[in-house]
């Protein structure tokens, strides 16, 4: 039997769980491991290991809400049926953090000087899995998620990690990479949802008039030397500025 209680899985189901890192994905129980995953529109679900395939039990009530016990911990995908179509996919959720001890107290404490390596949207490999980290400072929000044509822009699909009193919201997404296009769904004070949100510390963008975030690697050397050498003789206290002003 499952310890997932009614009104928890109606929190997850609903989009409303603020915490879904404790609830989504393995956790340790008292007789061994237990794997809850919540897939909107999925009818049936599989876990599927390096050497077995077992059917999860679906939650009572709960459309797209599945559980399954195991032994001990494993790396594991989903395979999920819906209408007679099936796909496979990692969870999000079995992933372990990705910004360190010393990233959270440095942004805790705002001194982090590098922040456009730890925010926004990041090509990674974590946990021996390609896919992308995506984290956000937004201190005021009950929720933050990550959505896209990769979720069908739905905030239940990935709920971010709340990285305790930082502010920090972080997630990531195995399998995706760059030119996806993304935005933040953030449920302020009170659980009021608000318009979807561009990453404020994104590396690309649309086009107008669409203004979503892209998922972009920054990469590529520097080949700005002649520009470093004179730089000194061009900036001297008696040379024209210029100055410009932006308005957000």
């Amino acid at each position: 039997m499952t310890a997932l209680d009614p009104a928890t899985a109606e929190a997850i189901t609903g989009g409303w769980h603020g915490d879904p890192f404790a609830v989504l994905g393995p956790h340790k129980r008292t007789s061994g491991w237990e794997i809850t995953a919540f897939v909107p529109g999925a009818e049936r679900l599989w876990v599927l290991t390096a050497k077995t395939e077992v059917e999860a039990l679906p939650y009572p009530g709960q459309p797209g809400l599945f559980t399954h016990p195991m032994p001990r911990k494993l790396d594991y995908r989903l395979r999920a049926e819906s209408h007679g179509n099936t796909w496979e996919f990692d969870d999000p959720f079995r992933f372990g953090p990705v910004l360190g001890e010393l990233d959270e107290y440095l942004l805790g404490e705002g001194t982090h000087r590098r922040l456009w390596q730890v925010l926004g949207a990041h090509i990674i490999r974590h946990e021996g899995v390609d896919g992308v980290h995506f984290a956000v400072w937004a201190p005021n929000a009950e929720r933050v998620s990550v959505v896209g044509d990769f979720n069908i822009w739905d905030g239940r699909r990935h709920p971010m990690r709340r990285r305790g009193p930082t502010g920090v919201w972080e997630i990531f997404v195995p399998g995706l990479g760059e030119g996806a296009t993304y935005k933040y769904e953030i449920k302020g004070p009170g659980g009021s949802l608000l318009p979807l949100k561009a990453d404020p510390v994104g590396f690309g963008s649309e086009h107008p008039p669409a203004n979503a975030s892209v998922v972009r690697a920054i990469t590529g050397a520097w080949q700005d030397d002649g520009w470093m050498q004179t730089r000194a003789a061009a900036q001297t206290i008696d040379a024209p500025i210029s100055i410009y002003e932006v308005h957000l």
